[in-house]
């Protein structure tokens, strides 16, 4: 587990009925991270506490960010995407309370790179058309206008859970060249398998894809609340429908080979704010 840091701050009072000013000290705001940097393409989360506190919501670059309620506090989970630059970015968080005042914390998050290395990957001469720029960006566009949809409340209940126990055998945000023609970025992990491997939900959630798509084959999507999607790819066989709710654990379909793909396994990826993330972050990261 990471070592949170925490950060006190009585930050500037807008309001507290009216009292008077000498009798309306702020509560104090405390923030903590559960991370000291965030690489391209990771998460962290923010835990927002105080007496009396309602609410809080955070903007981190150029998006707004929902925090929802645990534990007598309030999480967000912030997001960067593979293409972010390094460096220092602010971080603002706005906190209202049960007596309609407001608090607004000010710092910065620093983004670190993420090691991406590149790849050649080969695929058989009768799946050639799938090399065409155009299908990928139109499937790509597809899925972002999915993880656009942000669902209020959030389905998991504790870590998430790799789809089968196989091992790692590509990394997330690798730079690939397809048959030396494509570039493509690796959107996820892969997980060896052989076909006809059970794969299971991540964690609970809503099915919102169960389809056919054509770089990814037979691939299943969960929304599990909150901005943060899960993806299936690959299969021979979906075993759960547009609309199902599905328990962690549960079995969503079978490994396979199909779409643009070299050879048997499986593709595991996770979305969050519209962001591709590296999925073994959820498998080290709890999410309250």
């Amino acid at each position: 587990m990471r070592r949170w840091l925490i950060l006190m701050c009585a930050l500037a009072f807008l309001s507290i009925g009216n009292l008077p000013s000498a009798l309306a000290d702020p509560p104090a705001l405390e923030v903590v991270f559960n991370f000291e940097s965030i690489n391209q393409g990771g998460i962290g989360v923010v835990r927002v506490s105080a007496p009396g506190l309602e609410g809080a919501r955070a903007r981190f670059l150029n998006r707004l960010i929902d925090f929802y309620a645990r534990d007598d506090a309030q999480y967000g989970l912030l997001a960067t995407s593979m293409e972010q630059p390094p460096g220092a970015y602010p971080l603002e968080i706005m906190a209202w309370f049960e007596d309609n005042s407001r608090q607004t914390w000010e710092g910065q998050v620093t983004i670190t790179d993420g090691g991406f290395i590149r790849q050649d990957v080969t695929i058989p001469g009768e799946l050639g058309y799938l090399l065409d720029p155009e299908i990928d960006r139109a499937e790509r566009t597809r899925l972002m206008g999915l993880f656009g949809q942000v669902t209020p409340e959030h389905y998991w209940d504790g870590p998430f859970i790799p789809p089968t126990a196989g091992e790692f055998t590509s990394p997330f945000g690798a730079w690939r060249l397809y048959n030396e023609s494509l570039w493509a970025r690796h959107t996820g992990l892969d997980i060896r398998g052989p076909v006809g491997t059970a794969l299971v939900a991540s964690g609970a959630g809503r099915v919102v894809l169960a389809e056919w798509l054509d770089v990814r084959g037979n691939a299943v999507y969960i929304d599990h609340g909150l901005g943060v999607y899960t993806g299936y790819a690959h299969l021979t066989e979906i075993h759960v429908t547009r609309g199902q709710i599905v328990r962690q654990g549960q079995i969503i379909g079978v490994s396979g080979n199909t779409g643009r793909s070299s050879g048997p396994h499986i593709h595991w990826e996770v979305a969050v704010a519209g962001e591709w993330v590296n999925p073994a972050q959820f498998l080290e990261v709890t999410l309250p």
